[in-house]
């Protein structure tokens, strides 16, 4: 619970400038462009802390690790509040985003230290189902609390709930002795980048997962205001929908992974599954298909919560000693591709202008339209193959025992190898 406090925190800053962006707007003389940058900066951040904290985690433990960086997300909210001006605001969210750089992983290494193999995905999906619900709080509760106070007095009481967090994690959460001496740095980060399973996942993972957060953080409310011409209240009221199915797909991808796995189904299986449905809820906004105008977005929040899948995948081809650095690696692609398609879809909708204070739908259409073709692009990679092999040549360690559940993985020092040929159940 203390890590999925920390988590609801992060999910509440990555998605708060959907509410607040107007007023930002409005208060500095902000365009779309220059939202788009200081919203996407946090996960530029966030993507490059990503591997010091990975060894961090692996090297200290959870607990400190986020309690400390906890702290530091304090502050940055703090002088978020007493910006002036794009500058300001743009440092101060990157401080944030440092701060808040292990929520996520840190409540993973957790589960990996705690909980049985076969219960990742499932525990993984209760924690990413509570944490998500800070998206939530950035809706319909952020937009009460800015009626009333203002963006800076908004800031001003996450920065204080941040830093309480941060406390509570360091004086509640038991200490659970971990194996720092494999967790140097650079270790173990050779056989993860050298496994080419991973290099099969990380793009289209990035792909579909970066670009869910960075359209629920931002654009889903720019396109329901200029392209549906939706009211605030119809905005924020749709924003909370998405929000609510973003922590349910957490919980609900949890439970199926975990059922799935039990039938000789593999959580990549159901990855790519959920990447196409995601490529089509785009696709019906591109082409303006006659759908209902909620239905593409309640998809696109269930994608943002994927990373029950990714995590739980990544779990199986590293052992746990190594589970911070290898979920840092996977994350440093997600928030990459999260601060790309963020600021890049701000600087492609910049091009067309406002018309009468609202950018044209065609600009939303091409950006959008951008990020599907480098989604596609990553499954059709994703479905080729080839994707059963690490590169590790040397087998230090032969187990291969065969049952109804067999993976065919063949573990060498930290790195599980899929055999070239499929088993009988056939290959994901």
């Amino acid at each position: 619970m203390p890590f999925a406090a920390g988590y609801f925190l992060s999910y509440l800053f990555r998605t708060i400038n959907g509410v607040v962006s107007v007023r930002l707007a409005a208060d500095l003389g902000l365009n779309a462009a220059d939202l788009g940058l200081i919203t996407a900066v946090y996960f530029l951040v966030l993507a490059a802390a990503q591997i010091p904290v990975g060894v961090m985690l692996d090297r200290h433990g959870p607990r400190r690790v986020q309690s400390a960086l906890l702290l530091v997300a304090a502050f940055g909210a703090a002088a978020f509040a007493r910006s002036t001006g794009p500058l300001s605001l743009l440092m101060s969210r990157a401080v944030i985003g440092l701060g808040v750089a292990a929520a996520l992983t840190a409540g993973l290494k957790a589960i990996v230290l705690w909980f049985p193999r076969e219960r990742v995905a499932l525990v993984n999906g209760y924690m990413v189902m509570l944490g998500a619900l800070g998206a939530v709080a950035a809706t319909v509760p952020a937009e009460a609390v800015l009626a009333k106070t203002g963006w800076r007095d908004l800031f001003d009481i996450l920065a204080v709930t941040t830093a309480g967090t941060a406390i509570l994690i360091f004086f509640l959460v038991p200490e659970r002795d971990v194996d720092g001496s494999s967790a140097a740095a650079g270790g173990g980060l050779r056989e993860i980048l050298a496994d080419r399973r991973f290099w099969k996942i990380a793009p289209l993972s990035g792909a579909c997962i970066g670009s869910a957060w960075s359209m629920q953080g931002l654009w889903a409310p720019a396109w329901m205001t200029d392209v549906e011409g939706m009211t605030r209240t119809e905005v924020v009221t749709a924003l909370c929908a998405t929000a609510i199915v973003l922590s349910l797909g957490a919980s609900l991808l949890g439970m199926l992974a975990s059922w799935t796995r039990g039938k000789g189904i593999r959580p990549e299986t159901l990855l790519a599954f959920v990447a196409i449905l995601f490529i089509l809820a785009q696709l019906g906004l591109v082409l303006r298909l006659p759908l209902p105008t909620i239905g593409p977005w309640l998809m696109i929040a269930i994608v943002g919560s994927a990373t029950v899948l990714s995590f739980a995948i990544i779990s199986d081809y590293f052992p746990k000693e190594m589970a911070g650095r290898a979920n840092g690696v996977l994350n440093v692609v997600h928030f990459g591709w999260g601060f790309l398609a963020q600021y890049g879809t701000g600087l492609l909708v910049a091009l067309w202008g406002q018309q009468d204070g609202h950018y044209p739908a065609v600009a939303y259409q091409v950006a959008f339209g951008v990020n599907v073709a480098l989604q596609t692009a990553s499954l059709f990679w994703f479905a080729m193959p080839g994707r059963g092999h690490a590169t590790t040549p040397a087998l230090d360690r032969v187990d291969f025992a065969l049952d109804s559940n067999a993976t065919g993985s063949i573990f060498s020092p930290g790195v599980p190898i899929l055999l070239e040929e499929p088993l009988a159940q056939g290959e994901w």
